[in-house]
């Protein structure tokens, strides 16, 4: 399984982000002059030790299409990427949920809540958006610094999402401190990305650069992900 990506999610054909991954993977590859596969492992198959089902992945990708038909699946997936040094990208719903699993395990929120999956939530870490962003696309500032300034080469960028659901603007000033940081926003402020900052590759975003894929676009985050995932494979 070299350079085979594990990407976590309940795959629909029908979703347009679940038909651009894999094209995206292949697009990054093929310009690094390399080879890269993907491969779909559903959330409601992680269970029992989660770690040593993703051993044989070069990295993990918590795609779109929340809910998921296991969130527990999902976050242990991310949890083991986090802890294990393995490259991660979240986009729209895997930004959502690795928020999710850093704020359980690093923030001290016992139990984080998710608007879309409880509607009731008198303060949710992911709330439901403003404005919704159903088929929007936006410009993206980005931090200097930044993993998405490297891999785009400019300090902002134009990308397209379909979600309803971010990161509760209350508690931004989370990422101001720690090891999780903010590292792109939209022109109101509100949070669009976040990375890991002593992490090989630990990327969420609320976009899905992926989408690009679809007009023959190699998305740079995609790319500069798939890079990340050969060296740690290359490293091993």
């Amino acid at each position: 399984m070299t350079n085979c990506i594990a990407v976590i999610g309940d795959y629909d054909p029908d979703k347009i982000p679940h038909r651009a991954i894999p094209l995206a993977v292949a697009l990054a590859a093929s310009e690094l002059g390399q080879s890269a596969t993907v491969e779909w492992r559903h959330t409601g198959a992680l269970i029992g030790d989660v770690a040593d089902e993703l051993k044989p992945y070069a990295a993990v990708w918590c795609a779109p299409g929340g809910p998921y038909a296991n969130t527990e699946g999902a976050l242990a997936a991310i949890r083991v990427a986090r802890l294990s040094g393995v490259p991660f990208l979240g986009t729209c719903a895997g930004f959502q949920h690795a928020l999710l699993e850093y704020a359980n395990a690093e923030w001290g929120i016992a139990s984080p809540k998710h608007a879309e999956l409880d509607a009731g939530a008198e303060d949710p870490l992911i709330a439901r958006l403003s404005c919704s962003l159903i088929n929007v696309s936006q410009t993206i500032r980005f931090a200097p610094g930044s993993k998405l300034t490297h891999a785009y080469g400019c300090d902002s960028a134009c990308e397209e999402y379909q979600c309803n659901y971010g990161l509760n603007p209350r508690y931004a000033r989370q990422l101001d401190s720690g090891k999780l940081r903010a590292v792109a926003w939209e022109a109101n402020g509100e949070v669009r990305g976040v990375e890991l900052v002593d992490h090989p590759f630990f990327v969420a975003t609320l976009f899905q650069p992926e989408r690009a894929a679809l007009r023959d676009i190699t998305p740079p985050l995609v790319k500069a992900f798939v890079c990340a995932a050969i060296e740690q494979r290359r490293q091993q």
